[in-house]
């Protein structure tokens, strides 16, 4: 791929806050980097999606509020709730968590109705979907993505970066391969450094979750 300026890496960056023990004064201060460096958003849990967004008011980096995090085994009328909750609190895009145990069931039709429901209510907004790519076996990682690209989602994510495992190159080829060229494929989970932002550029992601973002950029020049 072409090389990226910082600029343009950073615009490809989604800035995660997911600590259970963040403050509103974390937020403020994560907001302000994320503001400094022209993120392309920061991630956040549901309740600091109001602090968040007024943290970055008049800037273009934009609000995530995740959803059923980080287990996904939430209900999914819960999840459609909490997606409807974060929307009329300035949620710009959201990151739902997929019932991981319902998929594996093969329980397409809970897990299709679920997603569907998250699209529907956060009404045309971004919605990117994370499957857990560490705990699905590779026909499993198929059946996922048809799932989201059935959904009226708009992303597939690898990981929320709580499980034991996180994005491979491995897994954004065969994600992007399932997806087709034009959806969007977040990588997200262990990316540290500015070479695994690269590679994982190279191997089909659009976007990156990463809380390195900062030296993953300064690393760009």
């Amino acid at each position: 791929m072409t090389a990226l300026t910082a600029a343009q890496l950073a615009r490809l960056i989604d800035f995660p806050l997911h600590r259970p023990d963040a403050t509103a004064k974390d937020v403020e201060q994560h907001c302000a980097i994320a503001r400094q460096h022209h993120f392309a958003a920061v991630a956040v849990n549901s309740s600091y999606v109001v602090h968040a967004r007024h943290f970055l008011e008049d800037s273009d980096v934009k609000v995530v509020a995740a959803v059923g995090f980080p287990l996904g085994g939430a209900d999914g009328d819960t999840k459609r709730y909490e997606t409807e909750v974060a929307v009329d609190n300035g949620a710009q895009e959201i990151d739902v968590v997929m019932n991981i145990g319902r998929l594996k069931d093969g329980d397409d039709k809970y897990v299709l109705r679920e997603l569907r429901d998250v699209a529907e209510a956060a009404d045309e907004r971004i919605v990117k979907v994370i499957i857990e790519t560490c705990l699905l076996t590779r026909d499993e990682k198929l059946r996922a993505c048809q799932l989201v690209l059935d959904s009226g989602a708009h992303f597939v994510k690898t990981s929320t970066g709580y499980s034991i495992g996180g994005a491979t190159v491995e897994d954004i080829k065969l994600l992007r391969e399932a997806v087709g060229p034009d959806f969007g494929v977040k990588a997200s989970g262990g990316i540290r450094d500015y070479a695994t932002a690269i590679a994982l550029l190279e191997a089909g992601a659009t976007r990156l979750g990463t809380s390195s973002g900062v030296a993953i950029v300064q690393a760009a020049g």
